[in-house]
């Protein structure tokens, strides 16, 4: 049946079954735009943490990395494990994102730049938000084809996965995206480490993998020329992706609510950083996979089958639904919470904002359900125009930096203002396309150019233009320093406080 055995199709509609009641369940919680949007900030440690993982963690990942380790060895991990070095920091930057108290990320750059910055990074924000749909739509859809011999096509399951996602999200908006989260992010932990024993015994176990597979493979670095599509893995390389990581970590639009849904500081801190740690762990069983796969799958065309077909030919029946189970469930529980931080960039800063403003919380909530929608059909059209994803990644990575230097800029520098942060955007996206398309710079390179052409910008133009206004400063760093619990204090000093 579509390629799988009858128990494997079994385990397969019983998982859907359940996670679509779990959504459906949770969204009866949602009475308000404060709910569909950021859950109500209600969320504890467990939850978060799941949260957390389930959001960073996808299945084009898994497909990504065991790729890559196919075709540069265990360096191919990097293609993950950019914020390796970055997650202890998260909890420190975590705490930022609560205490900010905002729906959006958008709202920041309104209340610290102005507008004009707001429109901007609404508009990146929602073509963000599409690619990565596009990405993880387009890996599972590959590994789904893979597992299933060609009886389930790319887009058939690209399709399928669309529907069942939209089926709970669309209702249940944040509540369901992090209770089916909790569940799925259990499924995305056997995904990971269910294949590893079988493809390892495969080939001998660890001295028969040593024996098939040249000793270049094992290194951490890659140093020679890569294949086409990837980069030469070098200390350098690792250092550069991880400073990136760093500077545009912050500038994601998701990190606001998976910050900032939690019930206090340290529900968003035990979150953001546990549930990423668990994310690296899995990396390693996903990088292990594709080193096996050179010896048992010599030759593929597209590197990026080698996860699928390992799970196809190796997986005892019964376990082949888990793993399809566990693919899905990788890719729904962040294409959920993607689609639901679209909407709430679009109603809150740019509906809401521009065009009607004193509407009810029901024709909030109706708008958006129908542009979440429209944010996961153009995720479709990415997916279409797209064929490795590899591509989107690298493609994604420069993009959060550039948002990243004026966000960073903002909070730890108070002479910065809005003509600095445009200047930091614009700069450092102008060095990074001549870096790129014009002198054709390899990735680290690229990097460094455009971090610091962003940041020398920034300061400069910063310090010959007009000081910010000195009241809206003094209300942001209020806010910023006022810890969550203390809300009474911003009230007393006039300030409203949403979603406490």
């Amino acid at each position: 049946m579509f390629g799988l055995h009858v128990m494997d199709f079994a385990t397969l509609a019983l998982y859907l079954i359940g996670i679509i009641i779990a959504g459906l369940w949770a969204a009866r919680k949602v009475k308000s735009v404060g709910d569909y949007f950021m859950g109500g900030r209600s969320f504890g440690k467990a939850f978060m943490i799941m949260h957390a993982f389930g959001t960073g963690t996808h299945t084009d990942q898994a497909v990504t990395v065991a790729g890559a380790s196919y075709k540069l060895g265990l360096g191919g991990i990097w293609y993950q494990w950019l914020y390796l070095f970055a997650t202890p920091f998260y909890w420190i930057i975590a705490p930022i994102f609560r205490r900010l108290r905002y729906i959006t990320t958008a709202d920041y750059f309104a209340d610290r730049f102005g507008k004009s910055l707001e429109f901007t990074y609404t508009i990146w924000g929602l073509f963000y938000f599409a690619l990565q749909i596009g990405t993880m739509l387009l890996g599972t859809g590959k590994t789904a084809s893979a597992i299933t011999g060609g009886a389930v096509s790319e887009w058939t399951a690209i399709w399928i996965m669309t529907v069942l996602f939209l089926s709970y999200g669309l209702m249940g908006g944040l509540p369901a995206a992090i209770v089916t989260d909790f569940i799925q992010g259990i499924f995305i932990i056997v995904l990971s480490f269910l294949l590893v024993p079988y493809v390892i015994g495969e080939v001998g176990g660890f001295s028969g993998l040593h024996q098939q597979v040249p000793a270049e493979m094992f290194s951490l670095v890659a140093p020679d020329d890569p294949p086409l599509g990837y980069d030469r893995i070098t200390e350098y390389f690792i250092f550069m992706v991880v400073i990136n990581a760093l500077v545009g970590i912050v500038a994601q639009p998701h990190h606001m609510e998976v910050g900032g849904a939690g019930k206090s500081e340290l529900e968003g801190r035990v979150g953001w950083t546990f549930g990423n740690m668990i994310k690296r762990l899995c990396t390693v069983a996903w990088a292990l996979t594709g080193v096996a796969c050179i010896a048992l799958y010599p030759g593929l065309e597209d590197p990026e089958h080698a996860f699928g077909l390992a799970s196809r030919d190796l997986l005892p029946i019964g376990l082949v639904g888990v793993m399809l189970a566990s693919m899905i469930a990788a890719v729904m529980s962040t294409c959920d919470s993607f689609m639901v931080d679209g909407a709430a960039l679009f109603v809150g800063n740019f509906y809401k904002r521009y065009f009607k403003p004193d509407e009810s919380e029901k024709h909030y909530l109706n708008v958006g359900r129908i542009v979440a929608l429209v944010i996961v059909g153009a995720g479709l059209v990415v997916a279409d125009q797209f064929h490795s994803v590899v591509e989107i990644i690298r493609f994604s990575w420069s993009f959060v930096a550039f948002f990243g230097i004026a966000f960073w800029g903002g909070i730890i520098w108070r002479r910065c203002n809005s003509q600095g942060a445009w200047a930091g955007i614009l700069v450092s996206g102008g060095l990074w396309y001549l870096a790129s398309a014009e002198w054709g710079w390899e990735l680290p390179d690229q990097y460094l150019l455009y971090i610091i052409g962003g940041f020398a910008a920034m300061i400069i133009v910063s310090l010959l233009t007009p000081k910010p206004d000195q009241d809206r400063l003094d209300k942001f760093y209020t806010v910023l320093h006022t810890p969550v619990g203390q809300e009474h204090k911003l009230r007393e000093a006039g300030i409203d406080v949403v979603l406490e």
